[in-house]
């Protein structure tokens, strides 16, 4: 950004103009805003630990005391895919994928089925997340003989969400603030002898994607 603005400036005393100056600083600064997001979009989640994912397992540290349990950083074997956090509680499974977007880009959604940051559709990102639990629900379910539901969702840090929880295409969008009163405010669903199965073969199934 501050080379954008360099830019408009230079240009400005160039040209004589602090007009054409500013102008050129804001074109200047939406090229840098549009590029900066292309290259964060480009990038596998599973490639960076990313600030966000350190964010939100901060958040799910304060919900073992409540009887649950989280994975971190797991892969889907035979992808390279990650479930940057899986959580086994009370409450049930889910799978939290955790995303820092550049917060100067809003972010809308069209007829409940279509995510936008800025110009850009998250299509590709929300069926990503759905897949990962869907993979997840079925390496479990194998593992324990029985079917085990994995919720998938997207915590969303840096830009402002204009809803509180939103389902779109199967998969619950957030602000990543909200983290843990969307898997708290549910019905309870499962024992806590359960939970420990779930967690275990859970642990098993899912490798972690960076191993110790």
């Amino acid at each position: 950004m501050l080379i954008a603005l360099g830019v408009g400036v230079v240009t400005g005393v160039l040209l004589a103009s602090w007009r054409i100056g500013v102008t050129f600083a804001i074109l200047a600064a939406v090229a840098d805003t549009v590029y900066r997001a292309r290259t964060v979009s480009s990038i596998p989640a599973w490639r960076r630990a990313s600030a966000a994912e350190r964010r939100t397992e901060g958040q799910l540290k304060k919900l073992e005391r409540s009887g649950y349990r989280t994975l971190h950083a797991r892969a889907i074997p035979g992808s390279e895919a990650q479930i940057d956090h899986l959580v086994v509680g009370p409450t049930g499974v889910y799978a939290v994928d955790s995303e820092k977007w550049d917060r100067r880009l809003p972010v809308r959604v069209q007829s409940h089925r279509k995510l936008f940051h800025g110009p850009f559709n998250r299509k590709p990102r929300l069926d990503e997340a759905r897949w990962e639990a869907s993979q997840a629900s079925d390496l479990i379910s194998k593992a324990l003989g029985r079917e085990v539901t994995v919720v998938p969702s997207l915590a969303i840090y840096g830009p402002a969400i204009p809803w509180r929880i939103l389902n779109i295409r199967e998969v619950d969008v957030f602000s990543g603030s909200m983290v843990r009163k969307w898997i708290t405010k549910r019905e309870r669903s499962l024992t806590t002898a359960e939970v420990e199965s779930i967690y275990r073969a859970a642990d098993r199934v899912l490798p972690p994607r960076y191993p110790e």
